[in-house]
């Protein structure tokens, strides 16, 4: 990971040249130490271009970079010590309690004491970094500038994956496919049919168009999808195939019963399961989970995608699928799809031809085209495009159906910022579905996300940029946008994943029993347990972020706290400790913590309030929760919030942190009466608010007019909530920012509340469902000017739209559906107020423009 340096240099310079910390180092007196080691850095960072170039010729220079980056990690651990003495003072400074300021002074954060040790630290920093930058001189290094603004493609979000109605040149395999699933076999019950091919040439894909052809759809009565990849533990596999069967089932039941709840799943049915990315070359495994499956109808089928050929052996098939490359003039037809807009290419002869030498070296496979043309969209450089297809990277020794060079050439060309953020994602396991916000604030933890160049926008901002790249740049894939929510989901393809783990290995690292890590790894995900796995962490000592993905004992959890003090990231996701170590509120460096699915922990230590500088706490569905600790307004810097609680009330002195809040869902808080007690004037920087099922609460306690950057409010299943006891004052001068507003589940809802008026000139889209006593729209809901959406579902005293429906000249689309009376009127009565409306589903007829014009000029 050879751009950490230049990531970890960027981030130097920028704390270095913030106010914040050239007070202080002047209070402090370490100001001269300070400028030296900014201007040091600085002139370092003006031959790193160079030296990223020529380390792999000059082994030298790669260690030179090593020994760089090591420092400058350090710089940023003392640096950030700084940051968190800023925090520290803040939050003393909101205290008004002597005895509390007291304690901070005695403690480990005595300021005599501190400047003493931050100035020693400084000047031990300076000295290494001016011996390794007199070193450079040695390697003959160009100074290069680079623009350090992201150059973002500004193209549609279609383009950033291959739609299954747009799959190019697998219409024959397609048809071969289902007429081997259709056909009867008078041997046996179920069959297997494994599509064999390389990585990459789309038999994922392939299996997909099959899975969801309508035909397939009406000959099976039961169609099951489980992605398999490397692992083919059978019990688990037992649980993915029951879960993807729509069947709830208990994670604590034995082997024998899931084996039940299988053979009762399957019985009777004729049924399609597709095992996605068999790896397992194992009989005795296949036949234990084989033997499960016989029970269905004749006609069953078992569709499994592979590499490798010897998978199809082992599962005593007769027929398997061998999937080939497409076609040239396929991947040309598809290169061009990508890498030009529509009727774009025409105009470039010259360039088209270049495509073509570039197809041919991708030898058939879909992965390697669409990874070479996204990078190539909307750049009009025959030069660029001559690069790209004379790169020395071809001429390397490959193995038969490598893309990996493809793929490498695609990343060589992201900035620094995104090849930092792609390398982190090989912290997750294949298939795994990364979510946006999530990640995004994973991204944050690490520091590694540019500041924005405008200032309207937030750091979440630019994470959405740099995920938004690499859809269209096909890094992720299977984009998948959420209904309501500001979520989409994403995944990475095997081979994208393997490139990652390639690129990411000495600084990320897959913790097993087997495994052997590097001395300077940083960043683990730990899928084992044991004394193994112990021993391997003993051995490590910069560690900033560990994800534990299976469950581990406290005592593994207490020395990963004392010894890795420069932790930035914690996910104890679906785990079941009781308590949480009171030593956590000595990780001060943290900025993420994933407590979230922990059906036990009953309390957070009261030392969880000293994390001042934790930006992401996850703590949905800790359904034992019984409250958040009254410090918990100290975690001053804390943007992103998911809760679940057993309390009644989140009032003001448990929530005093929310000042700095972007995102805050309260979810599944059975007991919760009121929100925001005392918070007035509060969360002026929330953009996204959900509150959903808390069936208690009866009052958010809130004030919508200082609200002012909310963008997303969604309140679900709230029985006892009626949103008028949100206050908007005067409603002619508020001025609110609201784009989204979904309103589900409120049977006390009966009018709209007035404050909406408020987002007039901003309301997109409003989204109201099974809100069944609300009786009429508002007169004043045509005023919303940016309108584009609006759904009403299940609001059955709904009879009527307000008039001057026509001024709303900015909906595209409305949908009426379960409300028979509103319907009714709208087609009988009211349908002169809804003309002009692109598109309309009224109970179950979809109409558009065009079709109801037409139908006028015939009557």
């Amino acid at each position: 990971m050879e751009e950490i340096a230049k990531g970890v240099t960027g981030k130097v310079l920028e704390q270095l040249g913030s106010l914040i910390y050239e007070e202080l180092s002047s209070a402090w007196g370490v100001r001269s130490d300070m400028t030296k080691l900014k201007g040091t850095v600085s002139a370092i960072e003006a031959v790193l271009l160079d030296a990223e170039e020529k380390q792999a010729s000059d082994h030298r220079l790669s260690h030179w970079l090593k020994q760089l980056k090591d420092v400058l990690k350090e710089a940023e651990n003392v640096l950030d010590e700084f940051q968190y003495r800023v925090l520290q003072k803040e939050v003393m400074k909101r205290c008004r309690s002597t005895s509390k300021k007291v304690r901070y002074f005695f403690s480990g954060s005595n300021p005599l004491v501190f400047r003493f040790e931050m100035a020693h630290k400084i000047k031990r920093i300076r000295e290494k970094v001016d011996d390794i930058s007199a070193l450079k001189n040695k390697f003959n290094l160009d100074a290069r500038l680079e623009d350090r603004k992201t150059t973002m493609h500004r193209r549609d979000m279609t383009h950033s994956f291959i739609p299954s109605q747009n799959v190019i040149g697998r219409d024959d395999d397609k048809k071969q496919i289902i007429n081997l699933l259709m056909q009867q076999d008078a041997d046996r019950n179920v069959n297997v049919i494994p599509i064999v091919g390389i990585g990459g040439l789309g038999k994922t894909t392939l299996a997909k168009l099959v899975y969801n052809d309508e035909g397939v759809v009406s000959h099976f009565q039961l169609r099951m999808w489980v992605c398999v990849s490397e692992d083919f533990n059978v019990t688990w596999l037992i649980k993915e195939i029951l879960k993807s069967a729509h069947v709830t089932i208990d994670e604590n039941l034995s082997l024998d019963q899931l084996q039940i709840q299988l053979r009762e799943v399957l019985k009777d049915k004729k049924y399609l399961l597709v095992l996605d990315d068999v790896w397992n070359e194992d009989h005795k495994k296949w036949i234990e989970l084989e033997n499960l499956l016989l029970g269905g109808c004749k006609g069953s089928k078992i569709l499994v995608t592979t590499r490798n050929s010897s998978v199809a052996t082992i599962m005593c098939t007769t027929t398997t699928y061998n999937l080939e490359g497409l076609p040239e003039e396929d991947c040309m037809s598809l290169f061009v799809k990508l890498a030009f807009k529509v009727g774009q290419e025409n105009q470039y002869p010259n360039l088209l031809n270049i495509g073509r030498k570039i197809v041919k070296k991708c030898k058939g496979v879909p992965l390697a085209v669409s990874t070479l043309a996204s990078l190539l969209y909307s750049k009009l450089d025959e030069h660029e495009w001559m690069s790209i297809r004379d790169n020395e990277i071809w001429n390397l020794e490959q193995k038969e159906g490598d893309i990996l060079p493809a793929l490498k050439l695609s990343y060589n060309q992201l900035s620094f910022h995104l090849k930092q953020c792609f390398a982190f994602c090989s912290l997750f396991p294949k298939d795994y579905d990364f979510n946006n916000v999530q990640l995004i604030q994973f991204w944050m933890a690490h520091g590694i996300l540019q500041s924005p160049a405008d200032e309207s926008q937030e750091l979440e901002d630019v994470g959405d940029l740099y995920i938004k790249e690499m859809l269209s740049r096909s890094f992720f894939q299977d984009f998948d946008q959420r209904e309501f929510l500001p979520i989409y989901t994403f995944k990475m393809h095997d081979l994208v994943h393997d490139l990652a783990i390639s690129i990411a290995k000495s600084e990320c690292s897959i913790v097993t029993k087997k495994s052997t890590l590097a001395a300077e790894v940083c960043h683990l995900s730990i899928l084992e347990s044991g004394q193994e796995v112990t021993t391997q962490l003993e051995r490590l000592s910069k560690v900033q972020t560990i994800i534990f993905k299976t469950e581990q004992p406290m005592s593994i959890l207490k020395a990963s706290i004392s010894r890795f003090k420069y932790l930035r990231v914690l996910d104890l996701s679906n785990s079941s400790f009781e308590v949480l170590p009171n030593s956590i509120g000595s990780l001060k460096h943290l900025r993420y913590l994933d407590l979230k699915e922990n059906e036990r922990i009953k309390q957070l230590p009261d030392s969880i309030c000293k994390l001042h500088s934790l930006q992401t706490l996850l703590l949905g569905d800790c359904s034992k929760l019984e409250r958040l600790p009254k410090g918990i307004r100290d975690i001053i810097s804390l943007r992103f919030l998911v809760v679940t609680t057993k309390h009644t009330c989140l009032s003001e002195k448990a929530v005093g942190c929310l000042d700095s809040l972007r995102f805050l869902l309260i979810v599944d808080c059975e007991n919760l009466k009121c929100l925001f007690e005392g918070m007035e004037g509060r969360l002026t920087y929330l953009r996204t608010l959900f509150v959903d099922d808390c069936p208690s609460l009866t009052s958010l306690s809130l004030s919508i007019k200082h609200l002012t950057a909310l963008e997303i409010l969604g309140i679900k299943n709230c029985e006892e909530l009626s949103l008028m006891e949100m206050k908007g004052e005067d409603n002619q001068d508020l001025k609110l920012s609201l784009q989204k507003l979904m309103i589900k589940g409120l049977p006390k809802l009966e009018v709209l509340p007035q404050w909406l008026q408020g987002s007039a000139n901003t309301l997109q889209l409003l989204w109201i469902r099974e809100c069944e006593n609300l009786k009429a729209l508002p007169e004043w809901l045509p005023r919303l000017k940016s309108l584009h959406t609006l759904w009403i579902v299940d609001c059955p005293k709904l009879s009527s739209l307000p008039e001057g429906m026509e001024a709303l000249t900015t909906l595209r689309q409305l949908e009426i559906t379960e409300c028979p009376d509103l319907s009714r009127k709208c087609r009988e009565e009211d349908s002169h107020k809804i003309a002009h409306v692109p598109l309309i589903y009224l109970e179950g007829t979809r109409f558009t423009i065009e079709k109801k014009m037409a139908s006028a000029s015939t009557s």
